[in-house]
């Protein structure tokens, strides 16, 4: 034992030692966390992604009751009730042909390139080499 350190020093190797085990430990518990938060962010997910289906079931729900007053509607105005009903259906396909067309153009690559960050790169690589050009250090 040395007399220079007390009863209570320990050597390198324990103390390394120490930090090893203490590190594994807290690597553990840290990634005991992270599984947690994601089953957690999963779940909420899930309960989300239910939600939005219910929504769908009942929004689709609501718009057959609101076709059937429209041809309700149509049908009091005196036409009849089979032209009714295809005068709606059409204007319904219209409506969904159109939503159709601008959500394949909103999913098209050239519509989701981010343009301006492209851009900005552009512009930075051509300061770079701008700046490369005229160093006065060459």
């Amino acid at each position: 034992m040395n007399p220079d350190r007390g009863p209570d020093a320990k050597s390198v190797g324990t103390l390394l030692g120490d930090a090893v085990h203490y590190l594994g430990r807290l690597v553990r518990g840290e990634l005991a966390l992270a599984k947690a938060e994601v089953r957690e962010s999963i779940r909420t997910a899930i309960t989300g992604l239910i939600l939005v289906v219910a929504a769908v079931v009942i929004a689709l729900s609501a718009l057959n009751v609101l076709s059937a007053a429209l041809v309700s509607a149509l049908v009091a105005q005196g036409l009849a009730p089979v032209w009714a009903a295809v005068a709606v259906a059409v204007l319904l396909c219209v409506i969904a042909m159109i939503f159709g067309w601008l959500g394949v153009n909103a999913l098209k690559p050239a519509s989701l390139m981010p343009r301006e960050t492209a851009e900005n790169v552009r512009r930075d690589v051509k300061a770079i080499k701008e700046s490369l050009d005229h160093d006065p250090t060459q």
